[in-house]
């Protein structure tokens, strides 16, 4: 921490100067774990999205490598590791150390916004709690993750026709994306009009031991309490054992027999979780099941569309964090959406940096999955919940817009625009290069 100043002010750039910085300590790489120091290059090459996407000028965005450690033996051990070589620190000394980085960052660039990634579910959780209406701010493992869930969910009701308060979802898996789109989810049927009540009581959550309910002393601690279900509504439900006696606790399985999801969303790293039995049933209860896979990679993914879209008879509407083909199902080819928080950070940014917002509200998010959804056309049979990667930065344009619009709305804004288009489009940094003339 005494070096957190010093630090800073090695950096040669202005107050005004810098527009994000993206911070990691590395913990939690998707599919990859910890990571130390190494983490760094991460950030990097989430920065040349934000630029490739959105326009972001390369000059103004500084990658942050926050080293508490690792807890990784093999990095430990490693001689030729460079980063600091002990245990990562936890507690009151983790959140000291991450309060001096918000105040030095937001002391040295103050209209800059602190990015986070790869944080463990409950550090991230904790500093987006502690920080995020204070501070410019934005957590895509969380955040992200959770709102192009949404703009997937948000397609797929435009199809379904049932509104979002009433389908009645499920969720296997209690990391970042699974309370991630929880989170969102929530909030988007609250906006739509139904109590916070009403709301929670559609979701049903599952961790590595099955449903998480009130009575249960070993629910994951990651998930918020106020999505545990009450105790008493399971009560002569179906609990599973082990070979060995062991109680597994109320599956995945029985909770889609006794609730009949219209939604169902896997974030558990379970491979095949999703099987053919629950997801027929599934379908036996919905006109459209909802079924999204967010688990990555496609060796720990819930089920593969293509079995998806096969068990549901082609009724299911389908999105996948991983990559996949289109699907053809009785002469229809289905287009699967590709759940990937690049359709809709980039442009959050540079909404954000164009409006000169004081914050990133639950609204601009909000805004950002409703124009990524928007890009879609759901009229036509098999096609995609999402918008393809092929120009990103039309997404990104759409996704800015909304943004600055929302951000103007709620008076978060620091300015105000006129034509909104033309100066997002002005915003946006081209790789155009200099003419170099011989003297």
């Amino acid at each position: 921490m005494g070096s957190m100043r010093e630090a800073f002010e090695n950096v040669v750039a202005g107050t005004d100067d810098i527009d994000l910085l993206l911070a990691t300590d590395a913990e939690q790489i998707l599919g990859i774990g910890d990571a130390g120091v190494g983490g760094i290059e991460v950030a990097i090459g989430k920065l040349a999205i934000y630029t490739a996407a959105a326009g972001i000028d390369p000059a103004r965005v500084i990658p942050v490598m926050l080293d508490t450690g690792t807890n990784k033996q093999s990095l430990l051990e490693d001689p030729m590791y460079v980063g600091n070589r002990h245990p990562r620190v936890r507690g009151d000394r983790y959140d000291q150390f991450i309060a001096a980085y918000v105040e030095s960052a937001t002391k040295h660039f103050p209209h800059a916004i602190l990015l986070w990634e790869d944080f463990s579910t409950l550090n991230g959780q904790r500093i987006l709690d502690q920080y995020r209406d204070k501070i410019r701010m934005f957590n895509d493992d969380l955040q992200g993750t959770g709102a192009i869930t949404l703009a997937a969910a948000i397609s797929a009701i435009r199809v379904s026709g049932v509104a979002l308060r009433n389908q009645r979802i499920v969720i296997s898996g209690a990391g970042a994306s699974a309370i991630g789109a929880a989170g969102q989810i929530l909030a988007a049927m609250i906006r739509e009009g139904s109590s916070r009540a009403d709301a929670l009581a559609q979701f049903w959550c599952l961790d590595q031991r099955g449903l998480i309910t009130g009575e249960r002393s070993d629910a994951s601690s990651d998930f918020p309490s106020w999505f545990f279900r009450p105790s008493s509504e399971s009560r002569g439900w179906q609990r599973s054992q082990a070979a060995d006696g062991q109680d597994l606790g109320i599956l995945l399985a029985e909770v889609v027999h006794r609730v009949r999801p219209t939604m169902l969303i896997g974030a558990s790293g379970e491979l095949d979780s999703f099987t053919e039995p629950i997801v027929r049933e599934m379908s036996e209860n919905t006109p459209r099941p909802i079924i999204f896979t967010l688990s990555t990679p496609l060796s720990r993914a819930e089920a593969i569309p293509s079995n998806l879209i096969s068990w549901t008879d082609g009724r299911g509407l389908i999105a996948t964090r991983n990559f996949s083909p289109p699907v053809t199902h009785k002469g229809l080819t289905h287009v699967i959406a590709h759940i990937t928080t690049t359709l809709l950070y980039p442009g959050l940014a540079l909404g954000t940096i164009v409006s000169k917002a004081s914050l990133i509200s639950d609204s601009m998010i909000a805004a950002a999955s409703s124009a990524v959804s928007s890009l879609v056309s759901v009229r036509q049979p098999g096609s995609s919940l999402l918008p393809q990667m092929d120009d990103l930065r039309t997404v990104s344009l759409t996704v800015a817009v909304s943004v600055v619009e929302t951000a103007e709305a709620e008076a978060l804004a620091g300015t105000l625009l006129g034509d909104i288009v033309e100066k997002v489009q002005e915003a946006m940094w081209q790789p155009e290069y200099r003419d170099i003339e011989a003297i």
